[in-house]
């Protein structure tokens, strides 16, 4: 039964809600005022006048986009916590099914669908129009349709099976199903940090082990002067979806892996690409994974405890609409990520803080055992350039946003 009206929990959602929205735009705001600042002195020649142009057309087409998604996504839901939709949607399945996991995996799976069909538009548009537009676009609608039913397919399975047991273990163990959902979901961390490269990755994109020539001498002489055993180099075809390029380092032990964007090959020299893969190995001997999955598994140990104090509570359950005095176990859990949003913020902003931390002492790294950080500045710099990257950021858009310091930042770093 729906309740009659509207508490003062649905109230303090709305306005974490709608407290979101309004320091986001702000913060946007700010951000897009920066493309009239002149291009500090150690960036100039990244792009001349008509890139710069385009670059910050670019971004005024992405903001709008993201924009006008904003807006429908955040009165969506607060239309659906005022007329209470997400209480209607569990009444309606409890006619189907008494199981409390079944209820919770077709309520999870409805809005699942509902903010997917929702979003489709937005994403269209951001690939088709916006990329397509500027020339990063490289997606064909048979890829794009190959990887939405894959996403939707491997989405649904690992997260059906990660819902199930989370919501079993509340059946079985009570407010102490927090211990035991934070071995299975510690475990599944680590088991994808380790195999995300040769399990998922697979699935969505070719990887093929870097050929026999000039560059993979030149890395393996680097990896073999810094004492790191490398034996798994591969080449990922992100051509195939955009033109941006990228690289990252994946896995633990004997499983650790770089990874290189075909695209990021084709645009750098080796010199460049050795830098970029000894900034990337710096991560690994500066132990910035172990850190940070260390901190990420505590951190989720931390707010499954939280929320095992106040699951049981029926008030988590009445803010969303249902007039009941017996908790509601997705309900509840809605309710309490909603009103965690503000303590979801901060946290978010130390990760992001952590992160740029990392980044300044992965690039040391590089520059250290390189020689120089003249090859990883001239990096930087092409990435930058082709990805139309603002170059001059906010300073608070920064603060709340970045995982990655400002290029300018780096480049001052580097220099030094």
């Amino acid at each position: 039964m729906l309740t009659p009206e509207i508490s003062i929990l649905t109230l303090l959602i709305i306005g974490f809600i709608i407290f979101d929205f309004i320091l986001e735009t702000i913060l946007d705001t700010l951000n897009a005022k920066t493309w009239d600042i002149p291009i500090p002195k150690e960036l100039e020649g990244i792009y001349d006048e008509e890139k710069y142009a385009k670059a910050k057309k670019y971004h005024q087409a992405t903001q709008r986009i993201s924009t006008l998604s904003t807006i429908i996504s955040t009165v969506l839901t607060i239309a659906v916590l005022w007329w209470k939709g997400f209480a209607f949607v569990h009444i309606y399945i409890t006619q189907f099914t008494l199981s409390p996991i079944l209820q919770a995996v077709l309520f999870f799976g409805v809005f699942a669908v509902a903010s997917s069909i929702i979003g489709l538009p937005f994403e269209l548009y951001s690939i088709f129009v916006i990329e397509e537009k500027f020339g990063f676009n490289k997606m064909t609608w048979k890829t794009y349709l190959s990887d939405k039913i894959k996403g939707i397919l491997l989405g649904a399975s690992i997260g059906g099976i990660l819902l199930s047991l989370f919501v079993w273990f509340y059946t079985i163990a009570g407010t102490l199903f927090w211990i035991y959902a934070w071995i299975l979901f510690s475990a599944f961390t680590l088991f994808f940090s380790m195999f995300y490269t040769s399990i998922i990755v697979p699935i969505f994109n070719k990887l093929n082990p870097l050929e026999e020539g000039a560059l993979r001498e030149k890395i393996e002489l680097f990896a073999k002067k810094i004492n790191f055993p490398l034996t798994n180099i591969f080449v990922i075809d992100g051509s195939k979806r955009s033109t941006k390029a990228n690289a990252y380092f994946s896995g633990l032990g004997n499983k650790k892996t770089i990874v290189l964007f075909d695209t990021l090959i084709n645009e750098q020299t080796e010199d460049e690409l050795v830098s970029v893969l000894a900034h990337e190995v710096g991560h690994y001997k500066m132990k910035h994974i172990q850190k940070g999955m260390i901190i990420g598994i505590l951190q989720m140990g931390a707010l499954l405890f939280l929320l095992s104090l106040f699951i049981n509570k029926p008030e988590l359950s009445q803010a969303l609409g249902l007039q009941t005095d017996i908790p509601i176990f997705h309900l509840g859990l809605i309710a309490f990520s909603l009103l965690y949003s503000p303590i979801s913020m901060l946290t978010g902003i130390f990760m992001n803080i952590l992160s740029r931390k990392n980044e300044f002492e992965a690039d040391n790294y590089a520059k250290e055992n390189i020689g120089t950080g003249i090859y990883l500045i001239s990096a930087l710099r092409k990435l930058s350039a082709n990805n139309l990257s603002n170059l001059n950021p906010n300073k608070w858009y920064v603060f709340f946003h970045y995982s990655h310091p400002p290029l300018l930042e780096r480049v001052r770093n580097l220099m030094k």
